[in-house]
């Protein structure tokens, strides 16, 4: 049985931890969706921090039609934010590869948003003496549903060994808003939920990482084909070791 609340209190003790060790008086720098992750990840960090020590950023890929769940999110939190639009550099890039006679793929267009989040948030955080929060969980690592050095990355992971459901459990301790626990995970450009995307729902993946129990033998072929493909996300870069 999970529980939430020593969870949430053990998560915000690590969290002070790790910025006393590795950034002193730095502030959490964290992008700001308006999904449960990013907003359990900020809120965990307020507990943690304070709220004069987390600052949220909002990157639109143009414009966003659930942008005010984001704001709902920094309002609630009392945080700083600033919103920083990515479309120019999005179709700069764009546009210079097709002048390049490269034409952009379709996992490029879907996957080089979240790369410039990335970039973006580790500009504002050498700008703010900050340290960039990953907001992944365990699930959605588990089948690699994460850009690599977009929204993987980070200098620090604070819900990375928590399910889907035990990070709505967390953000409900923590007293977040429902509508925001609860938000449809979208990856903003297919126009399909992330479970239309992945095939099977985080409810049957959540229970297959916990009790190793799944009903439908197809799905678990899915589920552990995709952990399989994708476990290169999870390891630091393969190198090459030369022993002369």
């Amino acid at each position: 049985m999970f529980d939430a609340a020593k969870a949430t209190r053990e998560t915000v003790e690590w969290i002070r931890d790790w910025f006393e060790r590795n950034g002193k008086g730095c502030n959490a720098i964290i992008g700001i969706s308006g999904g449960k992750d990013s907003s359990v990840a900020a809120a965990l960090c307020v507990s943690a921090l304070g709220k004069d020590r987390v600052f949220g950023v909002l990157m639109p890929n143009g414009e966003q039609s659930d942008i005010d769940m984001a704001e709902l999110l920094v309002d609630h939190l009392g945080i700083d934010s600033k919103i920083i639009n990515i479309e120019g550099a999005f179709e700069a890039i764009l546009d210079e590869m097709r002048d390049a006679n490269l034409e952009p793929s379709r996992d490029t267009i879907i996957n080089l948003p979240p790369r410039l989040r990335m970039s973006t948030l580790y500009a504002v955080g050498q700008t703010k003496n900050g340290r960039v929060i990953n907001t992944c969980n365990l699930s959605e690592d588990w089948v690699g549903y994460s850009t690599r050095y977009g929204d993987s990355a980070g200098d620090m992971s604070p819900m990375s060994c928590f399910t889907t459901a035990e990070v709505r459990a967390i953000g409900r301790e923590l007293g977040l808003p429902e509508v925001l626990i609860q938000k449809v995970p979208t990856d903003g450009l297919s126009g399909k939920t992330d479970e239309e995307k992945l095939g099977f729902t985080y409810e049957v993946l959540d229970r297959y990482i916990r009790t190793g129990e799944i009903d439908d033998l197809e799905i678990k072929e899915r589920i552990d084909t995709l952990h399989e493909r994708n476990l290169f996300k999870l390891r630091f870069m393969d190198c090459f070791e030369y022993k002369g």
